[in-house]
């Protein structure tokens, strides 16, 4: 990858901010009462969808969708003005955590500004209309051989940077746009300060230009599993999959986002009471971690797209608020999260998944059961289990002498670090 990545992002825990439904205002300023609560729980990088105004003309639903985009350089007046995003990122940024917009490149909303000061911009047909070609019916394709519009694009970015003191983007559909654009695009708004640089996409060239791409066929993967008569091949060949893109390269691990969870349902629809178990994994084999609004509390329904349909938060801390702090908080103080990763093995290697990490003296012992049978019941020998370890969501402190028995219940997880001597 020609771009170094932002030591920031190494280590970071993302949360994807859907302004719209995560209060009954669905405003900035009442979302930036929950910043203590998000930084507590261990968030480093909130990512906002889309911001700016969305297009009125060919709106989907009452409010229609984020990613119709009608100004590249406005804020949506439904959430707020300028100085609310402004007093958002600097209280973001006091609580130590980075802020990230999505950034719709590929198309715009039908009546975007552009398409009356600047019609060149859009492919057009031999007509002269507007077109679009992945069958989204509220928005217009751009055209990247036009190098006005590239400039503007990358002008549009310029303003988010320098107004709102921003710490990068994610890049929505990323592989819809050449690529040769985004090398450019970072090559020039990287001067201005280092930035971080997500892509929604898998195509492995991309890392030319980005940090991170998602792990959108892992998700795929695990979600599709019969938690019955599981086989964990598919899972294991992803991987194998992502590992081979090479050693620098990141992956955005999630068991939802703001796209699963209305299209086709919540984690717990896909993953059932694996749901957890697969959040532990996305914290704890490498890359980044994504939550999505309303995880933690958590949330079992499939959020309107385009219309209101607000998250009910508790009165007190949501319930997975503690469950979500003892992995992001593993991965900030344990750096074996990020060490070398050996797979173990037992007599349910499709109902179990297991390794262990290591990064010079700290160890990590990850144990989970993705299958819905209880009392899976198996030992493990391994020179590094030895030591004392602590059970990150008890607590509780265990003595480990080499080969130790454990027993799994349908869906549980069990996470091991080793106490410094």
């Amino acid at each position: 990858m020609p771009f170094n990545t932002v030591s920031w992002a190494l280590g970071a825990n993302m949360y994807e901010v859907n302004v719209r439904q995560y209060t009954k205002e669905g405003t900035l300023s009442s979302f930036a009462l929950h910043l203590p609560r998000l930084a507590d729980m261990g968030v480093t990088v909130l990512w906002f969808m889309p911001i700016t105004p969305i297009g009125v003309k060919g709106r989907l639903g009452s409010l229609g969708s984020y990613y119709a985009c009608s100004d590249y350089t406005a804020i949506n007046n439904e959430f707020g003005t300028e100085q609310d995003f402004i007093n958002v990122v600097n209280a973001a940024h006091a609580l130590g955590m980075k802020v990230i917009i999505d950034w719709v490149a590929n198309h715009t909303g039908q009546d975007h500004v552009w398409t009356i000061s600047s019609p060149d911009f859009y492919i057009q047909d031999a007509q002269g209309n507007f077109t679009e070609r992945n069958g989204w019916s509220d928005v217009i394709d751009l055209n990247y051989n036009n190098p006005a519009m590239r400039t503007a694009m990358i002008d549009a970015m310029r303003y988010w940077i320098n107004t709102f003191d921003i710490d990068g983007f994610r890049c929505d559909m990323a592989h819809l746009v050449p690529l040769n654009f985004w090398i450019e695009a970072r090559r020039a708004l990287d001067s201005i300060r280092p930035l971080y640089w997500l892509a929604e996409c898998e195509d492995a060239r991309y890392f030319e230009a980005f940090d991170t791409t998602y792990a959108w066929a892992f998700m795929h993967a695990s979600g599709s599993i019969n938690r019955h008569e599981p086989n964990l091949k598919p899972v294991l060949d992803q991987l194998d999959m992502y590992a081979s893109e090479g050693a620098n390269t990141r992956k955005l691990f999630f068991t939802s986002n703001h796209d699963e969870n209305s299209w086709n349902g919540t984690e717990y629809e896909k993953y059932g009471v694996t749901a957890k178990a697969w959040a532990v994994f996305s914290a704890t084999w490498g890359g980044l971690p994504l939550v999505y609004s309303g995880q933690e509390i958590p949330n079992h329904k499939r959020l309107s797209f385009f219309d209101k349909d607000e998250l009910t938060w508790p009165p007190q801390k949501p319930a997975l608020h503690a469950f979500y702090r003892a992995i992001f908080s593993l991965r900030a103080q344990n750096d074996a999260v990020f060490g070398q990763l050996q797979m173990l093995q037992t007599p349910y290697p499709n109902s179990i998944i297991g390794f262990i990490k290591k990064h010079q003296n700290n160890i990590v012992l990850v144990l989970l059961n993705i299958s819905e049978h209880n009392r899976l019941t198996f030992e493990i020998s391994h020179p590094l289990l030895n030591g004392n370890f602590e059970q990150i969501f008890s607590g509780l402190q265990f003595s480990f002498s080499g080969k130790e028995k454990f027993e799994l219940q349908a869906g549980e997880y069990l996470v091991y670090q080793l106490i410094p001597r």
